[in-house]
This record gives structure tokens, C-alpha cells and sequence, in this order.
């Protein structure tokens, strides 16, 4: 008779049933990263020395290299941060900070260099710019390009409203073209891989490649269904504004950003509260269709790795005792 954990685990695996845990994780160059509530873990596969040395660099088949990190988060130790809206945009802020220093790590590794931290400077020089370039592609443009035909539209309502079309086209357009680039395929392959050792650990799973490859590797919690649900809340944030001149339109599509990040942010916090709602389904299903193009299937050696990085977090926080402070900005990561 089996085990009622493994009885548990397939009735997850079926149903997406899963319980949430305090783990979230982002795919990083041939690895994964992990984080919890007061750590994070980066996994990596390492190259041998002859890749190392091989002008050709091929799939690495080296040993798995782990490396750990307490985190702190601001918003445990100032209430302020904590308030809807601005807590959104903090976590978020965190989460780039601490994926870009992953994304180092793993860099360092593949190219055989000794553990080096860059620079609080570059790292977060890194962090502006992937904003300037998000807002700039996401925000600005598409009021840019429905500008040259204000005139014709004459009207506000419709001026937003093809904004929004126009942004969320772009968005679409720009998953698409990341998920045809055959440089990031295996970036893809470990974002399942990720994907599939949480749902493994939520659904109270073993913690093996063999088990946690039988679940999806799709979740709700991922990056790339939040970034669909800011592209929607920007249509409604920026209808009330009207039709200003066009040095204002693109003022407030630059500063609208925070508020659209937060009031997304909450809207993920709400879903995840009540995952077991139809109403949460429906609100899901668009962001796990994307997932298909931000994931692939991965193979065992890469969830290996994935968990990992994810046995490194639990061996820290496993049994700790959490406050609802301590959760804020693990429902976007994933």
C-alpha cells in the first residue's frame, strides 16, 4: 500500500493542489537559485577543467557547486516598508538585487574563476538598468508610438485603450522572441527545473529528481505571470489620467511604475490567499499559459541541481517558525 505522502503527492501532481511554502527561486546560468525567508541558495553545474580549457564550451558535466547566503530583508526590520502598495515594490526590489548576484555567481563558476563578488556599485549600476530598460520597452514606447496618431483617435478612452493593447503586444512579442533565442534554452530548462523542485516540496514529495519530474512545470507564483498582470493593471491606472500633453503622458508612465508594480503585487498576495477559488483559476490561467515560453521541460540533471539549491535553503529554515512579516515577497517568486 503506498505511503499516504506519496498518495498526497499524486493527488497534487493531478489536481495542482499545492500548498504554498515560503520558497521562491529564479533560473540562472547553468543553475538555479533558491530563496527562503533569511537565506538563499544558488546552485550551479560546474564545467570540467577540459571545458574549461575547450575554446568550444559544450553542456557542463561537472560536479554541483552550492553556495549559501543569509538575507535580511528591510522590510522585517521597518514597519513603514511593510504597508500595501510600498511593500510590493520593496520585495521586488530585493528580489532583483538578490537574482542579479545569483546570476554573478553562476557567471563565475561557468567561466571557472574563483567565488568574486562584483561591486555593490555594478551590481546595482545592473539593477538600474534592467528598470530603465523594462520601463523604457514596456511604458514608454507604446505612449510614444500612440502619440504620432493622437489626432485620429480623438478620444482619451481609446487612447489608453490602445496604449494598453499596444504594451501588452509588446510584452507578448518580447516573451516570444526570448523563447526562440537557442542561447537561453537551457535558462528555460532550469526555470522548469525550479519550477518543478517546488512543487515537488510543496506537495510534500521526496525530494528527488525522479519525483520531482512528474510535476508541472508551470506555477503561479512565477515572475512571468506577474509581469502579465502589471501589463493589464497599467490599463486601468492610467485611464483616469486622461489625455495630458505628451511630455505629462510619459511623466506618468514613468512614475505610474511603483504604483502598478505594488498594485500588482497585492493582487498576487490576494491570489495566492485564496489559491483554492475558481476565481483565482481564471485569474492564473493566462499567466501559466506564458509559462510555456518561459519554460522547458528539464532533464535530471538539471533538477538535481534545482534541488540542490533548494535542499540548501531548507537544511537553514526548515522548522523556523515565520511571521507573517517574514513572508512578504515570496508570492512573485517562483
Amino acid at each position: 500500500m503506498p505511503s499516504l505522502r506519496a498518495t498526497r503527492a499524486r493527488s497534487s501532481v493531478r489536481a495542482g493542489a499545492l500548498a504554498d511554502r515560503p520558497i521562491g527561486g529564479q533560473a540562472v546560468l547553468e543553475g538555479v537559485m533558491m530563496r527562503g525567508v533569511r537565506t538563499w541558495s544558488v546552485a550551479m553545474r560546474a564545467p570540467t577543467a577540459e571545458q574549461i580549457e575547450s575554446a568550444k564550451r559544450a553542456v557542463p558535466t561537472g560536479e554541483i557547486v552550492v553556495r549559501t547566503e543569509p538575507f535580511a530583508s528591510v522590510l522585517a526590520r521597518h514597519r513603514v516598508l511593510r504597508l500595501p502598495l510600498l511593500r510590493g515594490v520593496v520585495a521586488l526590489g530585493e528580489s532583483l538585487a538578490m537574482g542579479l548576484r545569483a546570476l554573478n555567481a553562476s557567471v563565475n563558476v561557468q567561466v571557472g574563476e574563483s567565488e568574486q563578488e562584483l561591486p555593490r556599485g555594478a551590481w546595482s549600476g545592473a539593477v538600474v538598468f534592467s528598470l530603465v530598460f523594462a520601463i523604457g520597452l514596456f511604458f514608454v514606447l507604446p505612449v510614444g508610438l500612440v502619440s504620432l496618431i493622437r489626432g485620429p483617435l480623438h478620444s482619451a478612452t481609446l487612447f489608453w485603450l490602445v496604449e494598453g493593447l499596444l504594451r501588452t503586444a509588446i510584452f507578448l512579442a518580447y516573451l516570444v522572441l526570448l523563447s526562440r533565442l537557442r542561447e537561453l534554452r537551457r535558462v528555460f530548462e532550469y526555470h522548469g527545473a525550479e519550477h518543478k523542485a517546488i512543487a515537488c516540496y510543496e506537495a510534500g514529495a521526496a525530494l528527488e529528481p525522479s519525483e520531482a519530474a512528474r510535476f508541472s512545470r508551470l506555477h503561479p507564483r512565477c515572475g512571468t505571470s506577474f509581469l502579465l498582470i502589471v501589463m493589464i493593471v497599467a490599463i486601468f491606472v492610467f485611464a483616469p489620467l486622461g489625455l495630458p500633453a505628451w511630455y505629462w503622458l510619459i511623466a506618468t508612465r514613468i512614475l505610474g511604475v511603483p504604483v502598478i508594480a505594488g498594485i500588482s503585487y497585492e493582487i498576487i498576495r490576494l491570489a495566492a490567499r485564496y489559491r483554492d477559488r475558481s476565481w483565482v483559476a481564471l485569474v492564473i490561467a493566462p499567466g501559466l499559459a506564458l509559462q510555456r515560453l518561459t519554460t522547458r521541460e528539464p532533464d535530471q540533471a538539471q533538477l538535481a541541481v534545482a534541488l540542490a539549491a533548494l535542499r540548501a535553503v531548507l537544511d537553514v529554515e526548515e522548522g523556523d517558525n515565520l511571521a507573517a512579516s517574514d513572508l512578504l515577497g515570496l508570492e512573485v517568486v517562483a
